[in-house]
């Protein structure tokens, strides 16, 4: 996260200001002050005509609204907005109450109360706008709706009330903060509750007051479940973070502000602090010995020990401190929100000063695909979406407990914690369509994480943890490759940042733990980010020291000083350089690898400032409120960064010209800068615009080679690139002289630009004895292939068309070509039967059952008939094919695989396959048609397999089925013998009805035996 000052309100006649509120829905803001100044403003950004780019907080922002209310006398010290119903409310110190409403673009009076008795401390609407609780300093509450009629009214007692707060369930609690530091805990209908237990003050701490309380509604949803969302801030500097009115475990944060005002975030993600800090305890002595040594006043650049600073920090919901801005004049007495959470607004003394904020979102781009998460109201888990940006394809996943995301290379890393309790995290590596393919456990917390294509780190205050994946796919890259298999799968190591003799990696995590602990303990100067690259790990930690391991050893190699605490730092591609931003968002460069002298080199690049450095020199440069910067993944001196809503690429020390923007950059290559309009893609996160939400920007040499090549010679842009050297000018040289068929520099510039494929190219193109189809040849390089085709057909050259066209896969446009003329019937059923596959690919089977058939091509059309269950065109098929044909053994199992036994039986017999035949009977149960077979083929091995599928059947218990078996096969004395054991078996039972049943089919199997049999023997 990083935030830095961007604008300044001026408020007339230097009136000093007393409150303030963002309508986070609307977008006005209201301001009160003395003398019963009320403003409401409007701040609008519209991209500019020239620069349709410039989105967000990169677009200028003007005032579309200024109007002055009149209707208060004394100092307005409280606004609220009702962005529901859209009304405002204001008081003053006298007690005066109006509510203001919107009439065709103006503000106007709608509703005036005074109580006369009292002065309003605070007043709060709930957050469905029904209802607004406003309390008085001498204990009384009125609870009103929001057309103006009075719910109720009550009397505290003895108390001095200074804060309300309604709970985000849409007000069924109300919490009233006194003067004597308790929050009461009241319901929706005036009946006392409880009391809040107050765990930031200790035990005998005297003159402690609730200076403010801001309970988030969740409209958003929630980071965490168990995410905390009601604050409380004391005067003696502590927040107090609880999930709920009684939770006794609360979280407490040190501050060291004398704290003005508190507020959450529109999501629940931040909160915000003001106030007022002192000079550290060591400050103040350092001053007072500098002044008894006889140096009456402090210097310039020392803190005067009895002067006030301004700040606001930012905090997340667990706590942890994000950034801290300072803030010019002597109070803050104002703090709100804008509803993007994207610029926070403070009233300080007669000013309104505006912050913008950069978040922290969960983010990551790896290939193509870009990779966020976000929360929803409804559902506790993250969602994590996968978009792929080129075809804009995207795959929701839902993940638990989503801690950070990091993307390098090929695949994507989630980090989740467990939900058993046991403090652990665990590693998820992702393809680009969220598909798991490893994970890992560790016991480190990820405070920092960093990522490469082969390591995955994860570090705590106190400890790394490094994890060497490896990746499902195959770099194209030989290098990668190379580099890839001296690595070994799976390995992983956890170490202490002050052991830099690195421990054995056959050790657990929690050996490895309990050993650190008992050897160093907690260290004194916590990790505070990671930076990886092909070679080498660095860790920096809070005092500036950064220390670089060597990889993939993890071996400690050297220790770096830097002049500030790290915040975020980077290697470039050939990791000799690192990219350091420090907590006050200053950049500045290190030197990664000792370089030699280079003689004459360009006083611009970063080489010649580095030649004669020792390992770990800083160099002269300095940028300031840097939020973001990334190098380019091809030239080690080229890099980009953002300050503040603007982009600068640099080439060494070479700027460009800045270019609006507040887009988080994601790659840079090819001299090209892509960066993601994140800001845009978290307020509609389910349906982003590719369009818009992508932008590209290209660098000046890229967009100054194009020029040269469209406006001079190719000699003159020859040079400037060979002065500029780059792959994707080298290409764009070759490009350009292709255009003109001027093969020689053509082929230089594949040369000087390590292209091969663009050398064979240009001496294929070198062997052509026809300029036309030169430049046929040069119109499908570029892709303009319908180009390229009329100018073979000019030239009567169809068959080089037809060629064109069946090396790009058009089949049907090889159709056409082949119909009007040219070709042959080979060519034609070729071009038939790939359109066949392309629909089959796609299984629209019936499309493909057409072309097929045009081919002739009787294999695959069987399989499109038996997968749209088309029978009978099966069936059709045993005709056409002739006998012997192997096809009809694959038909005859797709008959039989369905039941369908006549169909199958055909075909078999028609291949020639009798026992194919035989078997399909047998095993669909006709055994009648498979005996019959088999005594017309004499295949004798049916009688033994009827046999034991007989007995089979009788040891199942299934005499019947057995009987029915032998009937099906004509073996009917076998049938009556069977009948008959029945019907004796069931006379013995007295079933004597059954017997004689079964003694007359028996006797009817008898005489169904043909003539000749041996009757008598039953």
């Amino acid at each position: 996260m990083f935030i830095y000052l961007s604008k300044k309100i001026a408020i007339p006649k230097d009136v000093r200001l007393r409150s303030l509120s963002w309508n986070t829905d609307q977008g006005w803001i209201a301001c009160g002050g003395e003398s019963g100044m009320l403003k409401v403003l409007k701040l609008e950004s519209q991209p500019t005509s020239n620069d349709p780019k410039a989105k967000g907080l990169a677009a200028p922002s003007n005032l579309s609204m200024n109007q002055t209310l009149e209707g208060h006398t004394g100092a307005v010290e409280c606004v609220v907005w009702n962005e529901v119903h859209r009304k405002l409310t204001t008081s003053d110190d006298t007690g005066l109450i109006i509510v203001w409403m919107l009439y065709k673009g103006m503000w106007y009076e709608e509703m005036i109360n005074n109580r006369n008795k009292s002065v309003v401390r605070d007043m709060k609407w709930t957050s469905d706008g029904q209802k607004i609780c406003i309390i008085y300093e001498d204990g009384a509450v009125i609870v009103g709706s929001v057309d103006g009629n009075r719910i109720w009214g009550k009397e505290l007692g003895k108390v001095n009330l200074s804060k309300v707060c309604w709970s985000p369930d849409t007000g069924r609690h109300i919490l009233f903060c006194t003067d004597a530091c308790e929050i009461l805990t009241y319901d929706a209908l005036g009946n006392f509750v409880a009391n809040v237990p107050i765990q930031g003050v200790a035990e005998g701490e005297q003159a402690v007051e609730i200076v403010g309380i801001d309970w988030y509604d969740g409209s958003q949803g929630y980071v965490d479940p168990n995410a905390p969302s009601l604050a409380v801030a004391f005067s003696n500097g502590r927040i107090q973070l609880m999930r709920n009115e009684v939770d006794e475990k609360a979280l407490i944060i040190e501050t060291g502000l004398r704290i003005s005002r508190i507020k959450w975030n529109c999501a629940g993600t931040v909160l915000a602090v003001s106030g007022a800090s002192l000079p550290t305890e060591a400050e103040r002595k350092a001053l007072e010995a500098r002044q008894r040594d006889g140096e009456d006043k402090p210097d310039g650049d020392q803190p005067d020990p009895d002067k006030e600073s301004n700040a606001v920090q930012f905090y997340t919901p667990f706590g942890r401190h994000l950034r801290s801005l300072k803030v010019p004049g002597t109070g803050i007495n104002g703090l709100s929100w804008e509803g993007s959470g994207l610029r926070i607004a403070l009233a300080v003394d007669s000013f309104i000063y505006f912050a913008n904020i950069r978040p922290d979102y969960k983010w990551g781009y790896f290939g193509k695909t870009l990779v966020y998460a976000y929360t929803k109201p409804e559902r506790s888990e993250h969602c994590v979406v996968f978009w792929e940006t080129k075809t804009d394809e995207r795959h929701v996943k839902y993940v638990k407990k989503l801690v950070a995301i990091r993307a390098a290379g090929d695949n994507c890393c989630l980090v989740t914690k467990t939900e058993d309790g046991s403090d652990q995290w665990i590693l998820i590596l992702c393809n680009a369509i969220g598909t798991p393919i490893d994970s890992k456990y560790t016991e480190v917390e990820p405070i920092n994480l960093s990522m490469t294509g082969h390591h995955v780190v994860v570090a705590s205050e106190d400890y790394v943890y490094v994890w060497q994946y490896r990746s499902m796919l195959t770099s194209a890259d030989p290098k990668v490759m190379a580099g890839a298999s001296l690595r070994k799968d799976g390995k992983d190591k956890m170490f202490h940042i002050d052991d830099l003799g690195i421990q054995d990696p056959k050790q657990s995590d929690k050996n490895v733990a309990k050993r650190a602990k008992e050897q160093y303990g907690l260290t004194t100067d916590p990790i505070c980010c990671t930076a990886l690259s092909a070679r080498y790990l660095v860790v920096g930690r809070e005092s500036g020291n950064v220390h670089r391991y060597v990889l993939p050893e993890i071996k400690y190699d050297c220790k770096f000083a830097l002049k500030s605490r790290p915040q975020q730092m980077a290697f470039n591609c050939d990791s000799t350089r690192i990219a350091v931003i420090d907590a006050n968002g200053v950049l500045n460069f290190l030197d990664a690898d000792t370089k030699q002298y280079v003689k004459n080199a360009p006083v611009s690049t970063l080489a010649s400032l580095f030649s004669n450095a020792p390992v770990g020199a800083h160099l002269p440069f300095e940028r300031k409120d840097v939020w973001d910067m990334k190098w380019s993944d091809d030239n080690p001196n080229l890099f980009s960064m953002m300050e503040k809503t603007r982009m600068y690429i640099f080439r060494g020390l070479d700027v460009e010209e800045p270019i609006p923007s507040s887009g988080y950059i994601c790659q840079f290559n090819n001299l090209k800068v892509k960066s993601v309009m994140l800001d845009e893609i978290m307020q509609n996160p389910e349906h982003p615009n590719i369009k818009e939400m992508v932008l590209r920007f290209e660098t000046k040499s890229l967009r100054d080679t194009r020029e040269l090549l469209q406006s001079v010679g190719l000699k003159e842009a020859f040079q400037f690139i060979s002065d500029n050297p780059h792959n994707r000018l080298w290409r764009l040289m070759a490009e350009a002289a292709l255009e003109r068929l001027d093969f020689i520099t053509a082929e230089k510039a594949f040369v000087r630009g390590a292209d091969y494929q663009g050398i064979q190219f240009v001496k294929r193109l070198k062997v052509l004895d026809d300029k036309l189809k030169q430049k046929a040849e040069v119109a499908a390089y570029f892709k303009n292939f319908d180009q390229a085709e009329n100018i073979y057909r000019d030239i009567d050259r169809k068959d080089l068309a037809i060629d064109l066209r069946m090396r790009l896969g058009d089949w049907f446009r090889v159709v056409q070509l082949l119909q009007s003329g040219g070709g042959d019937d080979h060519l034609l059923g070729k071009a038939w039967n790939n359109i066949g596959d392309y629909y089959a690919e796609r299984y629209k089977w019936a499309s493909a059952v057409q072309y097929y058939a045009q081919a002739k091509n009787y294999e695959r059309l069987a399989h499109c008939y038996y997968v749209l269950e088309d029978y009978n065109g099966l069936e059709d098929l045993i005709h056409t094919l002739s006998e012997g044909d192997p096809l009809l053994i694959s038909i005859g199992q797709k008959f039989a695989t369905v039941g369908m036994s006549d169909h199958a039986v055909r075909a078999f017999l028609k291949a020639g396959d009798i026992k194919a035949a035989i078997d399909c009977c047998i095993t669909l149960n006709q055994w009648d048609v498979g005996v019959k077979l088999a005594g017309s083929n004499e295949f004798a091995q049916v009688e033994t397999l009827l046999t034991k599928y007989a007995q089979h059947l009788l040891e199942k218990q299934k005499p019947l089925h057995a009987v029915e078996l032998y009937r099906k096969s004509n073996h009917h004395i076998d049938a009556a013998k069977l009948l008959f054991k029945l019907g004796k078996e069931s006379g013995v039972k007295g079933k004597f009805d059954r017997a004689k049943k079964l003694y007359v089919i028996g006797a009817l199997e008898v005489r169904s035996c043909p003539s000749g049999r041996p009757h008598d023997r039953v």
